[in-house]
């Protein structure tokens, strides 16, 4: 009988990357449309801010449900039925009126596209052992810096050449052919059965603690990380006097450094065999640059400008090791919803950023809000927790012989990984 062909874990790699950085496009690029939204729709910042968290506000909405279906129907259930969700809302924002109905619109994009912040990196764990974890879901994280720096190189192009109808197209288009990628070649990866067939106990009741302080470390550290990314490209133009053609090139660039960074930190992790020291280490170098950021800003310094681009790729650094941290503590049976939960974190503080450190800027200019940024990335070296504690749970995620076996000759397993 002949064997069914069975997938690889770099195609399920390539999926998941695909589908955030897809989702990242158009949701998190819509910062790179503050200027588009303020000249089209007569907004201030503030208000353009507010619009531009719409779709982050979607996402708080959306991230425990998906995580739910993820952990009981699958990966690719939620994926693909997810991205097409914001697909649509995307296509829809592009013909209507009007800034309520718009952020209506991107709310709903935000339900949609959360579905790949809980299943995407879910699909990528269970495909991967502990000793590749690491790089696969730096990989993975790589997507949020390539989906900011295809949106920093393309959307406000679009908009300036086309309107705002154009970049709206340009976000559906990707979430579309994305999600029915993942629908037409993803594959679930194989389910760990416990031994008594009773269900896995919840993570959060034995030395919960640990999680608890791993999603508030990513909700902190998620200030700095949209403070540069949402007002760099600002910065560049009114503080510095760049074109809006230069900073967004300068920055896709820069953005593409934040992607080789999380390789790195993830290539490291595994090395190290630990997910929170690298974390320590980066946050750290965060720290002192956004410090120096903020007296360059102060001072009207070079050197405030060269820091900007180096936050760029030092406010990413961590994303993947949390995450991979998080998904391997909580295990196979609840790593969707206990990334949804981290999720509900990041997205909680994110959705605050724009339209206050907006407000800010307007009446103070860029000096104090990227001073909080600084001091937010302290505070999260204070919340890390002293010691990793996820390489006893690591191997849960990986079936034993037997099961591996009955999975590859099933068509579900990688017989060669």
């Amino acid at each position: 009988m002949k064997r069914p062909r069975t997938p690889r874990s770099w195609l399920m790699l390539a999926l998941g990357t695909a589908g955030q950085t897809a989702s990242t496009t158009a949701l998190y690029g819509l910062m790179y449309l503050l200027p588009a939204f303020q000249r089209e729709l007569g907004l201030s910042l503030a208000a353009a801010g507010l619009l531009v968290a719409c779709p982050i506000a979607g996402i708080l909405l959306g991230l425990i449900g998906w995580g739910a279906v993820a952990d009981l129907y699958g990966e690719r259930v939620a994926l693909s039925a997810g991205l097409p969700v914001a697909a649509g809302a995307m296509a829809a924002a592009a013909a209507v009126p009007g800034a309520w109905a718009l952020g209506a619109l991107l709310v709903l994009a935000g339900i949609g596209g959360s579905s790949v912040h809980s299943a995407s990196g879910r699909l990528v764990i269970g495909w991967f052992p502990p000793g590749r974890r690491g790089v696969a879901m730096g990989v993975r994280q790589a997507s949020q810096p390539l989906g900011t720096a295809l949106a920093a190189a393309v959307l406000p192009q679009a908009a300036e050449h086309f309107g705002l109808s154009a970049a709206f197209g340009v976000c559906a288009a990707l979430c579309g052919v994305t999600g029915v990628a993942i629908a037409l070649l993803a594959v679930d990866p194989p389910r760990v059965g416990r031994p008594t067939g009773e269900p896995a106990p919840s993570p959060y009741g034995e030395d919960g603690g640990y999680l608890w302080r791993l999603h508030a470390v990513a909700a902190v550290l998620c200030v700095p990380q949209f403070v540069v990314t949402g007002f760099a490209l600002l910065f560049l133009t009114g503080a510095r006097g760049w074109s809006a053609a230069t900073a967004g090139a300068v920055l896709a660039a820069a953005n593409l450094s934040g992607a080789a960074v999380r390789l790195l930190a993830g290539w490291w992790s595994d090395a190290l065999g630990s997910r929170v020291r690298p974390m320590r280490l980066l946050a750290a170098a965060t720290a002192a640059d956004l410090v120096l950021l903020t007296a360059g800003a102060a001072w009207h310094s070079p050197a405030g400008t060269a820091a900007l681009l180096l936050a760029t790729g030092l406010t990413v650094s961590t994303n993947g090791l949390h995450n991979t941290a998080v998904a391997e503590f909580a295990g196979p049976a609840w790593a969707g919803r206990a990334l949804g939960v981290h999720g509900m974190g990041q997205h909680a503080a994110v959705a605050l950023v724009p339209p206050l450190a907006g407000a800010l800027i307007t009446e103070r200019g860029y000096t104090p809000v990227f001073g909080a940024a600084a001091a937010a990335t302290v505070l999260a070296l204070a919340l890390l927790p002293p010691s990793d504690r996820t390489a006893r749970r690591a191997a849960a995620w990986t079936p034993p012989p037997t099961d591996r076996r009955r999975a590859a000759e099933s068509g579900q397993l990688d017989s060669r990984r």
